[in-house]
């Protein structure tokens, strides 16, 4: 007879693990279905956390061999170890996954090690080797299988010239030339790795403007920065078709008005988008429902249209990050303990790891404008914080939208140093309807970079 479970999480991401120890917690019999050899999914594998360990050394890397003396401090002699840099990432990884293995077990959670297909609606069938493979009941299955990248017609991966984010986390050697297609986050994050090392980064972008999430202002702040830094910038570009030789890949690119190019790399990252990883699970075969580009329908509980089967993170519909995924799986289960539990999606940031980051909750003037919102502004910049003058990190701002009449935060953009950190503080003002006048007589310490934060927020309230 099948192990019954009251809850299988099929994908050990930040969705599904943060579920399967929650439902645990809760008392539910849980088990957490991973194809890879740990958990941690993309993310802690070969996504979030390896890049930004990467970006961490690569950047004081640069700080150590540009910046240092603007304090007093020569050096000669400069340079990196790309080895021990790769070392150091891998060590953070895989400390990491055994402590998130560690919490599932220590949870109750039952890890099991397989490729997942859905049967029926109850029923997991686990396929660990190609002829070996066991089947579970449960009450309830929850789909966290996560994404993959999106691959180009004309130019597929083939791990070695054309890579996705994941082969650009492990090249063995500095692209002399590097050419990135897609100007999002994943993009400009890696492309920043690369050029401190000293590859000649093109990072080429179909939009007007790189990270086109970004509050307009600091889009285009960003853009001059990194363009000081090396980057080689072509937005309104498209790819129109690829050659390859042995060792060089030959893009040709369609500039517009610009015409017509050529572009020779040794290495091309694409960085084109992610779509919802299925394949595989059976969603076909019982009839779950698919929308447009492929993530599974949902309502507001996050029940498919099937019974007992839910979605969440980057199988949904919404920004493709992993503390929305947590958030969605710790709702789904709490709902399935009965405990009233949502996720604010309103008050959700989002963050580019560049130098200098780039973070935000709520709502775009873009946003503001079409929903016919009467909204004010202001901006205060980092040149204006003592903290930030003595870091040598004034480039950047903090800017509010607030509501016209209400006084209410809508929405914060941030981009300067440390963005990543003082979103959190701005999250909690939107998610609690807190007033720029609220924030403003919140008490900062002095000297921080928070301070910037007050000043904006006193701005709008006098």
């Amino acid at each position: 007879m099948s192990e019954h479970f009251d809850l299988i999480v099929i994908g050990a991401g930040p969705g599904g693990y943060v579920a399967a120890i929650r439902a645990a917690e809760l008392g539910m019999k849980t088990a957490c279905v991973e194809k890879d050899a740990g958990p941690g999914g993309v993310c802690l594998n070969v996504g979030c956390i390896p890049s930004k360990a990467l970006l961490e050394s690569t950047e004081n890397y640069a700080i150590v061999k540009n910046r240092l003396g603007e304090h007093g401090i020569r050096v000669e002699g400069v340079s990196a170890d790309l080895g021990a840099l790769m070392k150091r990432k891998q060590a953070i990884v895989s400390g990491l996954v055994e402590n998130v293995r560690k919490l599932m077990e220590r949870s109750g959670v039952r890890l099991i090690r397989g490729l997942a297909r859905l049967v029926s609606a109850g029923e997991v069938e686990v396929r660990s080797a190609p002829d070996t493979s066991e089947r579970y009941n449960a009450k309830a299955v929850l789909l966290a299988t996560g994404s993959e990248p999106v691959e180009l017609p004309f130019l597929p991966f083939d791990g070695s010239l054309v890579v996705s984010s994941t082969g650009a986390l492990e090249f063995d050697r500095v692209p002399e030339r590097l050419g990135i297609i897609g100007g999002s986050y994943i993009g400009l994050e890696l492309g920043s790795v690369w050029a401190r090392l000293g590859s000649r980064v093109t990072v080429i972008e179909l939009l007007p403007r790189i990270a086109s999430s970004l509050d307009a202002q600091a889009g285009r702040l960003m853009e001059r920065i990194l363009t000081r830094q090396g980057l080689d910038l072509r937005v309104k570009t498209k790819v129109v078709r690829a050659e390859k030789s042995a060792e060089k890949v030959r893009l040709f690119l369609d500039r517009g008005e610009g015409g017509q190019e050529e572009a020779e790399f040794d290495r091309v990252l694409v960085a084109a988008g992610r779509k919802p990883l299925v394949r595989g699970l059976g969603l076909e075969e019982l009839g779950i429902r698919q929308g447009p580009g492929g993530f599974v329908t949902v309502d507001e509980a996050y029940r498919t249209n099937i019974s007992g089967v839910y979605a969440i993170g980057d199988l949904i519909a919404g920004p493709m990050l992993a503390h929305k995924a947590s958030a969605e799986g710790t709702a789904v289960v709490e709902r399935l303990a009965g405990i009233s539990s949502e996720v604010d999606y309103g008050a959700i940031p989002s963050v580019v790891y560049t130098s200098p980051e780039a973070a935000s909750v709520g709502k775009s003037e873009q946003e503001l404008k079409e929903l016919g919102v009467d909204f004010k502004s202001s901006v205060y910049p980092f040149t204006g914080v003592g903290r930030a003058q003595c870091l040598g990190e004034t480039a950047g701002f903090v800017k509010i939208y607030a509501s016209a009449t209400s006084g209410r935060v809508l929405g914060v953009h941030i981009i300067g140093a440390r963005a990543s950190e003082l979103i959190g503080e701005c999250v909690a003002a939107v998610r609690n309807h807190m007033s720029a006048q609220e924030l403003s007589r919140t008490v900062h310490a002095h000297p921080t970079l928070s301070e910037a934060i007050r000043e904006c927020a006193a701005m709008l309230a006098r």
